[in-house]
């Protein structure tokens, strides 16, 4: 219990409302006007959990990061040791000023997150269940608020925290094959890591509601129309489509992606003049950028820019 409440601290950090500070996020992250402070740094390379993995693409592909899910005996479900992988993965990752987008994917067939581990939650008391779902929660909000675009890649099933894990994401990308559903009520229990506040500003209201009240699997061609995912594709051709995406960020200016994020997130949470002036002060921050000068060079030049974050 004792290692939970340190999670739960340690993802929390200090969470404090900051409405009116835009300053450039780093090594800050924000999410809905939250600010999330980090102190730890990591080495990407050395770091690989038994069932969390992360890789770190080359050449062309610099810049894109892969975090797989790898617990094949238990379909990828979520437990202490899955969650002190995904803490360590996503802190090494934020403290990383070379990623620029984090695909999340699985290493099992048909599996993307079967969602918690059940075995392991029945051997729980109540307090220790309330102290590790609020660590997810935790560490969910922490994927949702990194600086860099997230990709959730759902080949298969994306059940309970599995789907709410790829809520958190900015994009998700789903095989036709793809299972997901939010069946916590069929367990007496309501989706406790975001997905009752994260699917509704996803889908509407009233289908958030039938799918949770229902605990209704859909599949990943129904989940496109109705906005829960960006692109549904052939069954295994997820990863491929992600990864075309994602080189397609990487083209980008870094600094200007990350104000594009900021202004969207945070200026949904307000009311439009407020959000219109979030954008204006946005747009500031990226005027004395290299990045900006090197992007009319290369249009004036007519080659392809080369940005470097600065």
């Amino acid at each position: 219990m004792g290692t939970l409440t340190a999670l739960t601290r340690s993802l929390s950090h200090r969470c404090v409302k900051n409405s009116k500070s835009y300053n450039l996020p780093n090594p800050y992250i924000y999410s809905n006007g939250h600010q999330y402070q980090t102190h730890r740094t990591f080495i990407l390379e050395s770091l690989s959990y038994e069932s969390v993995k992360l890789r770190r693409l080359s050449d062309s592909d610099s810049g894109i990061v892969e975090v797989n899910l790898d617990r094949p005996a238990a379909k990828n479900s979520i437990g202490k040791e899955m969650l002190r992988g995904l803490r360590n993965a996503f802190e090494t990752i934020e403290s990383d000023e070379s990623a620029q987008v984090v695909l999340i994917c699985s290493s099992v067939p048909k599996v993307f997150c079967a969602g918690a581990d059940l075995k392991e939650r029945k051997t729980m008391t109540p307090s220790e269940v309330q102290n590790f779902v609020n660590s997810l929660r935790s560490m969910f909000s922490f994927i949702e608020a990194l600086r860099v675009p997230t990709i959730a890649v759902i080949e298969g099933v994306a059940l309970g925290g599995g789907l709410e894990m790829a809520l958190t994401c900015d994009l998700r990308i789903c095989g036709e094959d793809a299972v997901l559903g939010l069946p916590e009520t069929g367990l007496a229990i309501i989706p406790g890591a975001g997905g009752t506040q994260r699917l509704p500003r996803l889908v509407g209201k009233s289908l958030a509601k039938e799918l949770i009240f229902t605990g209704r699997k859909i599949g990943g061609r129904e989940a496109m129309p109705m906005g829960l995912a960006n692109y549904s594709v052939s069954a295994g051709e997820a990863h491929s489509k992600a990864l075309e995406i994602a080189r397609e960020i990487i083209q980008k200016g870094p600094i200007a992606i990350r104000m594009a994020e900021k202004a969207i997130n945070e200026g949904l949470e307000i009311d439009l003049p407020s959000a219109l002036e979030l954008e204006e002060e946005c747009y500031e921050q990226i005027l004395n950028t290299r990045d900006r000068l090197e992007g009319l060079a290369a249009f004036a030049e007519k080659r392809k820019p080369r940005y470097r974050g600065e």
